[in-house]
């Protein structure tokens, strides 16, 4: 029965173009085996590995509403994330490791909420980033991507790609040496990805751009997968940096 009922909302969202996001962000969840844990917070999803300790995705919808609202008071409460079985990482992992807790999603784009921006310091949303990355171009592409988010409500997938040889911490953090971030924007039908080596740089975001499949190729992750096959193959393999806003 399950199983009918999913399919059915799928078959529904490929047919009509004029539904919700959020009805669209629920099908868009990865499908594949490539997460231990699957987690769904109020605000935004995570696909959790317990391997390197930090999600292969997070996913969630940005409204123009939530990026237009007044923004809640920032308080950094990091804290372990109770809904991951296996236990997240820690607050002592990152201690003295030289590395940035980096949120993945964002607390900027949480501040529509007290609860959403509370959910955003689970220490599952973080993933080790550079200082110089952190707090720099990787921060400039999440201020760009909540320009877009107050034009049109867009969809966000976004982590570091969970392959390397540095290690932090009692758990064995993986340092990711690639970050990933996906904008899908169903009301205009495009998508846009940035991959991005975790560390500083004064290059132009554009540099950055890649199709959807490149990210596609490097994480091992289906991410549209519930989409029509040719829509999917169209929105992924193609990007024209002229029409977003830069």
């Amino acid at each position: 029965m399950r199983k009918s009922l999913l399919l059915a909302l799928i078959l529904i969202v490929i047919s009509i173009p004029s539904l919700t996001c959020a009805e669209i962000y629920k099908n868009l969840i990865p499908e594949e085996n490539i997460s231990e844990s699957i987690i769904h917070h109020d605000f935004y999803s995570i696909g959790y590995d317990e391997d390197t300790e930090q999600p292969a995705w997070v996913m969630y919808e940005f409204t123009v509403k939530e990026a237009t609202a007044p923004k809640v008071q920032r308080k950094d409460r990091f804290r372990p994330d109770p809904a991951i079985p296996t236990r997240s990482a820690t607050l002592r992992d990152y201690k003295k490791s030289g590395f940035d807790r980096g949120h993945l999603a964002p607390a900027a784009d949480m501040a529509f909420s007290k609860q959403a921006m509370r959910d955003s310091f689970f220490m599952s949303n973080m993933s080790p980033q550079r200082p110089s990355f952190n707090r720099g171009i990787w921060k400039k592409l999440e201020a760009l991507v909540r320009s877009w988010a107050k034009k049109d409500t867009i969809i966000v997938v976004t982590a570091g790609v969970l392959e390397g040889e540095q290690h932090i911490g009692r758990n064995k953090v993986l340092v990711p040496e690639w970050y990933y971030k996906i904008i899908y924007v169903p009301s205009k039908r495009k998508a846009i990805g940035f991959l991005l080596p975790n560390t500083g740089s004064k290059a132009a975001l554009t540099s950055f751009v890649v199709p959807v499949d490149v990210i596609e190729g490097k994480t091992g992750i289906d991410f549209f997968a519930s989409l029509d096959d040719g829509y999917e193959a169209v929105l992924e393999g193609n990007v024209c940096i002229e029409d977003w806003r830069w």
